[in-house]
């Protein structure tokens, strides 16, 4: 599995988010977007809605039905009710329950780095983990150290 780390320093992840659902949308997946808060939900979910015509990403949030419909789903929790075989993990926590999906975007920032330097060093470790860093440099994204 692969576990890309995305270290936020200059753009939330409501305005980063939107970027990599689109690819992901684009290859024919499906994406879960998590994260505990219901206010950081909202603000992904106008990220998402606030893109130009061209870039509509539909989406839904869990709970509110027809979940399995949904290209993208917005949820407290790591079930994919979607289908998903992705998952971003939106708020800065790792979640076990990502090691069920085929490829997981964790976000983090500076309130949450401690914790992603501690993921970082036992996520390397497993054998099944394929981790990633990234981090921005301007408004692009560069992997890396």
């Amino acid at each position: 599995m692969q576990v890309d780390f995305y270290q936020l320093s200059r753009d939330p992840v409501d305005q980063v988010l939107p970027a990599i659902a689109a690819r992901i949308l684009g290859m024919g997946e499906r994406l879960l977007v998590v994260a505990d808060e219901p206010e950081r939900l909202a603000r992904i979910s106008e990220g998402l809605w606030n893109g130009p015509p061209e870039s509509f990403l539909a989406h839904g949030t869990a709970g509110d039905g027809r979940e399995d419909g949904q290209p993208i789903l917005l949820s407290a929790t790591c079930v994919a009710a979607n289908g998903a075989r992705h998952v971003a993990l939106a708020d800065g926590v790792w979640r076990d329950e990502a090691f069920g999906f085929d490829r997981a975007f964790y976000f983090f920032d500076a309130e949450t780095i401690e914790g992603a330097r501690s993921n970082w060093r036992t996520l390397s470790k497993r054998d099944e983990v394929d981790p990633r860093f990234w981090r921005q440099e301007g408004r692009k994204w560069v992997q890396g150290p």
